[in-house]
């Protein structure tokens, strides 16, 4: 599974790298060959300002389906990872179990 990371208004540190990427494999590795890649950004959209304005938007492509995107905003950066990760896994889990309906079934 491929995990792109971006950080946008600081900078991203290895030990943040490296928890996102945790947070990642643990939300989504059970989906296994079905999860074609995750795109995590994180954003601090108030700058000094405060407030819970650290925003974490995850997307992930699924092998077949449509994409499952997540934002959590909070003033913690690492409860907005943590949020939006488990809510990832569950809508993926979500979109996995549906049933695909094709237009050949349709008829």
């Amino acid at each position: 599974m491929h995990i792109d990371i971006q950080a946008l208004g600081f900078a991203l540190t290895e030990p943040l790298r490296e928890q996102v990427e945790r947070r990642v494999r643990l939300a989504l590795t059970r989906h296994g060959t079905r999860v074609r890649g995750v795109s995590v950004r994180l954003e601090d959209r108030n700058g000094s300002r405060g407030g819970p304005d650290l925003c974490c938007r995850v997307r992930v492509r699924i092998k077949g389906q449509a994409e499952v995107v997540i934002e959590d905003r909070e003033a913690d950066l690492h409860r907005a990872i943590s949020r939006a990760l488990d809510r990832a896994g569950r809508a993926v889990e979500r979109q996995l179990a549906r049933p695909r309906w094709s237009a050949a079934r349709a008829r």
